[in-house]
């Protein structure tokens, strides 16, 4: 899916995920438990978001979150 580096990027990858899967954002926010208005934020790329409730929200997806230094080599 790629590397995500900042918070719009992360907010472009679930809203893209949500909308593959047929989603409404109401219906995400009620399958994962969050505010609406929460997930619209997530979506905008809002930096004050809460991580834990970005977390449930990749769960309720399918996606999953990988950290790896930079310095790294990809296999």
């Amino acid at each position: 899916m790629g590397t995500i580096k900042d918070s719009e990027e992360l907010g472009r990858l679930i809203r893209q995920e949500r909308k593959a899967q047929g989603l409404t954002q109401m219906e995400l926010a009620a399958l994962t438990g969050v505010g609406l208005r929460f997930l619209r934020e997530l979506e905008l790329g809002k930096e004050s978001c809460r991580l834990g409730l970005a977390f449930k929200v990749m769960a309720s997806l399918g996606l999953a979150c990988e950290i790896r230094s930079r310095t790294e080599r990809r296999t």
